[in-house]
């Protein structure tokens, strides 16, 4: 099995003129042949294949990659595509352009590559919905923390991002203390959160 992307584009020293390269010459070198994965080596399996069944296939590395040992050797690998293993074996992109924390929750289409180690059926890139889940660095303690000690000054507010209703706040001395209290409930059950729509870490 071949990688469906053998080569990348890149840019010289200035930046200027896109230059294609072979993903080859991105493969280590002096390393031992059986240890090699994706694209440095091509392996060979029946497609018809079991789904889920732990088969052995026979690999080889390609040319112009340098390593010790013999270049034939035998992987394990499971019956599936990519788009099927499991999330640790692929690396997705992630999306700040969506709200994490919505009801209904949010989904965002991912761009994901399987792990060079892993060897499955099918393109070895492929696209996947993902759950909105990404965090713009507001800590939920620091929240908490402004909103009980600072909230009469709309300081919670403001760290959240939500600088109209901290504008209130501090004009109105926390609503007289009272809307001090309402938010301090409101974060301490996570259901005031920053206003970029990310989680709290």
């Amino acid at each position: 099995m071949s990688t469906d992307y053998d080569e990348q584009t890149t840019f010289d020293t200035k930046g200027k003129y896109p230059a294609s390269i072979s993903s080859i010459d991105l493969c280590p070198s002096n390393v031992e042949c059986s240890k090699l994965g994706n694209p440095c080596i091509d392996c060979s399996f029946n497609h018809s294949c079991v789904y889920g069944s732990q088969l052995n296939v026979s690999c080889t590395v390609k040319d112009r990659v340098n390593c010790s040992g013999s270049t034939t050797f035998i992987r394990a690998m499971r019956c599936q595509y990519c788009y099927q293993t499991e999330s640790w074996e692929h690396t997705c992109t992630s999306s700040s352009l969506c709200k994490a924390v919505a009801s209904p929750r949010q989904y965002y289409t991912a761009n994901c590559s399987v792990k060079s180690e892993i060897i499955c059926l099918g393109k070895r890139r492929f696209l996947k919905r993902l759950p909105c889940n990404w965090t713009g660095g507001y800590r939920w303690r620091t929240a908490l923390f402004l909103s009980i000690v600072l909230g009469g000054f709309g300081a919670d507010r403001f760290y959240l991002g939500h600088w109209q209703e901290g504008i209130g706040k501090l004009f109105s001395f926390g609503g007289l203390g009272v809307w001090t209290l309402i938010d301090v409930i409101l974060i301490s059950l996570h259901y005031l959160g920053p206003a970029d729509g990310s989680l709290y870490i």
